[in-house]
């Protein structure tokens, strides 16, 4: 939960400071768009990661299975490690 409000204060900075002249404008922009799309893919990853240790809580897969998919999760993730 940290990790996404630290992605939240950087957007909040970027779109700040992209705002504060016209070269930055573009630039703050693109920096924004850039940090908004990580969030919310790490959010994807967080919530999979939520449902993944649901699914092996209920039995739905063995201690293998939940194993190599954490594995494919967080090798596609900033901060699921």
């Amino acid at each position: 939960m940290k990790k996404m409000y630290v992605i939240g204060a950087l957007l909040l900075v970027a779109m700040t400071w992209g705002c504060s002249s016209r070269g930055g404008s573009a630039a703050g922009g693109a920096l924004g768009g850039a940090v908004l799309g990580a969030g919310a893919y790490e959010y994807n990853a967080h919530r999979q990661m939520q449902q993944l240790d649901q699914d092996y809580k209920a039995g739905k897969m063995n201690k293998q299975e939940y194993e190599i998919r954490k594995d494919q999760i967080e090798k596609g993730s900033l901060f699921q490690r």
